[in-house]
């Protein structure tokens, strides 16, 4: 008789039960909290701007990640959203070209480049798509390596502080404290295989959190003063102005989104065994974009797709796009409760540290794993490795070495991730799609092929989205 039952769900349809449900959702809102709101803080302390407008940006900020991480998740139609297991957050790579805008045309200049940008991305994404077949396991896995390593020294200061001539920097109890949030978060990844292994680090965190309290390291006392509900003010600095070279900057900014979210969307779908195909990743990219048309408006930033929680993907192996949903929903919540926002930024740095420093590293492993695919043997793909790796951590390890180029250089040369994502992709064109080397690599992707896919720098039988 013939079996006329319908095929089993992929596991990132799945939706675990509801309990499971919002702890894995909570545990990837935990994660990526303390670096989405460091953006803010960094932007508003670089451009001088009141305490009251910094927790504007920030709650803004939590908003549009939320609403970008639930329609990457969920997706809208055949429009927007990749429909992958992702939370999106504010990156680092727009601050530097924000603070250098507002320094020369002021805070509403920087929000209609951003609005403009966003535009710009939305009309940009299907086309930059149909260019993933430059984005092979050799660029992407370059890329996503580099993503972990350079966000290891955040990390780190979070864990020690950010003064080493202050009284208390990596003071023994700070390190004790994120030493016992790793090793909580290890025994339980190694000793559990259940539901409790799945969720080690939020257990981490919350176990950090209360052996802090007697070791003097927590201080909740800033949510007390925290409004209970209120949304961010459209507009806050008034009407958008638009500046040509503001707005060809911010472009520039949208494309570098681009090839990160690029990267890290293909490291997904490998993660996932989801195969990816060029319009599943038109319209991540559009929701890229549109991150930037909601920011413009909300005084938030642009977002992309966040490390942090590709590599708790990666650590945990729930694959459901509904967990991150899920947290979508959540970052929706703290950003229209600013009390609540409030509590979980009191977290203590040591204990958040701890448990970024895994994520990061974790990062990293799967741009290594990526790598493997990769064939090295008779090619210059481990050259290409090599100098996009040099391009990429100079700025990392010499952070001041580019202080005396001019300002729209160091909005490239600046960034570990733009430097290593054009180093490789420049790179990869020249020794593998160079038309004198004569090799012969695959034809660009239809709507429904894989992207990523590259004959001449992967091995056969693998793609980027296997």
């Amino acid at each position: 008789m013939e079996d006329t039952s319908p095929p089993p769900r992929h596991p990132v349809d799945r939706r675990p039960p509801w309990g499971p449900l919002l702890l894995l959702g909570a545990q990837h809102v935990l994660v990526m909290y303390t670096g989405s709101i460091a953006v803010p803080l960094l932007f508003g302390a670089a451009t001088g701007l009141s305490h009251a407008t910094v927790a504007l940006l920030i709650d803004a900020d939590l908003l549009v990640a939320g609403v970008v991480t639930l329609i990457q998740s969920v997706g809208v139609g055949r429009v927007l959203g990749v429909r992958l297991p992702i939370v999106a957050g504010a990156g680092f790579s727009a601050v530097s070209p924000m603070i250098l805008i507002a320094q020369q045309y002021g805070m509403a200049a920087v929000y209609g480049a951003m609005l403009a940008g966003g535009v710009f991305g939305l009309l940009a994404a299907a086309p930059f798509a149909r260019l993933a077949r430059y984005f092979p396991p050799l660029v992407g896995g370059t890329v996503i390596t580099v993503i972990g390593l350079s966000l290891l020294g955040v990390g780190t200061r979070m864990v020690a502080g950010d003064d080493p001539s202050a009284p208390g920097y990596a003071a023994p109890a700070r390190l004790l404290l994120a030493g016992g949030v790793l090793a909580v978060i290890v025994l339980l990844m190694r000793l559990s295989r259940g539901f409790l292994g799945q969720v080690a680090v939020l257990v981490g965190m919350v176990a950090g959190t209360l052996a802090a309290v007697p070791l003097g390291q927590a201080d909740f006392s800033r949510a007390a003063g925290a409004r209970w509900l209120g949304l961010p003010e459209p507009f806050h600095f008034g009407a958008p102005h638009f500046p040509v070279a503001a707005v060809l900057s911010m472009c520039v900014v949208m494309l570098v989104i681009f090839t990160e979210s690029t990267a890290s969307m293909l490291a997904v779908a490998e993660m996932t065994d989801r195969p990816l195909t060029t319009g599943d990743l038109g319209r991540g990219l559009a929701a890229d974009g549109l991150s930037g048309v909601l920011a413009g408006a909300m005084n938030s930033f642009p977002d992309t797709v966040f490390a942090e929680n590709l590599g708790l993907v990666e650590m945990t192996r729930v694959r459901s796009r509904w967990v991150t949903a899920v947290a979508g929903a959540l970052l929706i919540v703290l950003g229209c409760i600013p009390r609540l926002g409030s509590l979980v930024a009191s977290l203590p740095d040591p204990v958040v540290g701890a448990a970024a420093l895994v994520m990061f590293a974790m990062v990293a492993g799967v741009g290594i794993r990526i790598l493997r695919h990769v064939a090295f043997d008779g090619t210059s793909n481990l050259l290409i490795v090599a100098v996009s790796l040099v391009a990429g951590m100079v700025p990392v390890t010499a952070p001041h070495i580019y202080d005396r180029l001019p300002a729209g250089a160091r909005i490239i040369v600046g960034s570990a991730i733009t430097c290593t994502a054009v180093s490789a992709f420049t790179l990869n064109l020249l020794f593998n799609h160079a038309p004198w080397r004569g090799r012969r690599t695959q034809g660009t992707p239809g709507k429904d092929d894989a992207p990523g896919t590259d004959t001449a720098t992967q091995r056969p039988g693998h793609s980027a989205a296997r």
